[in-house]
């Protein structure tokens, strides 16, 4: 904590969360809620979870809390009261660290006491709460927009690594710049990529008070310093709708992870703003693995410092030591030492550039033939007036979900079966106003959760 992410002159910038707060500012609010987090109970190798909106409430409790010895367990506040029980069971915090408003009904009666400086924060004491049975200080579960989620676990020495690693990317964030972060930071986009580098690298971390158009790009304008906007694709397109932005000569790029681009983004992004649109691929277990920063090496992507990829079968692997995985290790995913990513992808021999084409389960058998589902999902999104499509196969068929201002399902139809054979067309198509996704702004692939959006606009 201090020698990593603490350090720096007292009067330099490193937040800026409606007011802009130093890192001497930042280190008496850490050290104040460490104090606090002691005097309920907080100590070494103690668990918490972390229901918290992005606010200086959350950063300054997480970090007092890794200050602690503790491990944290990060939960989206977004999620249900259902949701989060079943993550607390699952996991066994001793703590719940959250605001009033978000202490679930379940809990309200049992005690609480102040969890930072200003009481904004409270711990809750957990039922059944156990201390943490690994060295792991931070706990994160995966986004599940294909099912249930699972629960990954890092080291401070792999967060560490991962840091080291964005350090040698070129272009990324660094000292004296600024990052407009988008992202949530209980995921390991804006967790790592976001706060931590933030505060690692010397870069001031910006929250938009709004995540519109208009928010972003009064944050990016709030001061004159080299400034990167991180997001997801989703962020990318509310900025590319704009017809008309503002010019902002210290913008230098913006950088998506999460999910692919459709079709013509990059370029009328680039239009719009007359920056890059670099992208990111990387996972929950390991975060980044490869980058282009520059948008002009699509779909090749180059692996950070330390990665080690490979592709067998068609599929992406990665050398990872230990299992990220709490409990017993699945060996579909991880065995001897690699992780299997389940991504399909390519790799060049002579550069060592990855080039990632969607899930390697997106492959399909149609009558004995063989459907890319990305291939379709591609081709629909680049039909004009659709905005996001979501292509997957359920009961048998493969199934289109639609959003934008195209014409009815008919039309689309025949659009695609000019661009695609009839044995790849979906068999159902649904057209709504805007696609379901996870709190992580990816896409939706649960084919109950489409179906069930599809059923209400209907």
């Amino acid at each position: 904590m201090d020698r990593v992410l603490l350090s720096g002159p007292d009067d330099e910038a490193c937040l800026d969360l409606g007011r802009p707060v130093n890192r001497g500012e930042l280190r008496l609010s850490v050290a104040a809620a460490q104090r606090a987090l002691t005097a309920a109970g907080l100590g070494e190798g103690g668990t918490a979870a972390l229901r918290l909106a992005p606010s200086p409430g959350l950063i300054t409790v997480l970090l007092a809390v890794w200050r602690c010895g503790g491990q944290a367990v990060l939960l989206d506040h977004r999620l249900t009261d259902a949701e989060v029980g079943r993550a607390v069971t699952m996991l066994r915090p001793r703590f719940l660290l959250t605001t009033p408003a978000l202490v679930p009904t379940d809990l309200a009666e049992l005690p609480r006491t102040p969890a930072d400086e200003d009481g904004g924060v409270v711990a809750v004491p957990l039922p059944g709460g156990r201390p943490s049975a690994t060295g792991h200080v931070v706990v994160q579960l995966s986004s599940g927009s294909t099912g249930r989620p699972k629960a990954i676990a890092r080291t401070a020495a792999d967060l560490e690594r991962e840091l080291r690693a964005y350090a040698m990317v070129s272009g990324f964030p660094g000292r004296g710049e600024r990052v407009v972060l988008l992202s949530s930071m209980v995921h390991v986009l804006g967790l790592v990529g976001g706060l931590l580098n933030a505060l690692y690298a010397g870069a001031e971390l910006v929250l938009p008070s709004r995540l519109t158009p208009l928010g972003i790009l009064d944050a990016v304008a709030r001061r004159d310093a080299p400034t990167t906007v991180i997001g997801v694709p989703f962020h990318a397109e509310l900025l590319a709708g704009r017809t008309d932005p503002p010019k902002l000569p210290h913008l230098r790029r913006m950088i998506v992870a999460g999910e692919m681009l459709r079709p013509g983004l990059r370029e009328l992004f680039t239009q719009r703003y007359g920056i890059p649109l670099g992208t990111m691929y990387g996972m929950t277990e390991t975060g980044v693995i490869a980058t282009d920063l520059t948008g002009t090496g699509h779909p090749w992507l180059e692996p950070v410092h330390g990665m080690e990829p490979s592709v067998a079968g068609g599929e992406l692997h990665l050398r990872v030591p230990e299992s990220p995985y709490l409990g017993d290790p699945d060996p579909t995913r991880w065995s001897e030492g690699l992780l299997h990513t389940r991504d399909a992808a390519s790799l060049d021999p002579v550069t060592g550039r990855v080039a990632v084409h969607g899930r390697r389960d997106s492959q399909v058998s149609i009558g004995g033939l063989k459907v890319d589902l990305t291939e379709v999902e591609q081709t629909l999104t680049a039909l004009p007036g659709v905005d996001e499509a979501v292509v997957l196969f359920a009961d048998g068929a493969i199934e289109a979900y639609v959003a934008g201002h195209a014409a009815g399902p008919e039309r689309l139809r025949e659009l695609l079966a000019e661009r695609l054979a009839g044995y790849k067309l979906p068999r159902r198509m649904s057209v709504l106003p805007a696609l379901p996704r996870t709190t992580t702004g990816k896409l939706q692939r649960s084919a109950d959760t489409l179906r069930a959006a599809a059923d209400a606009h209907r």
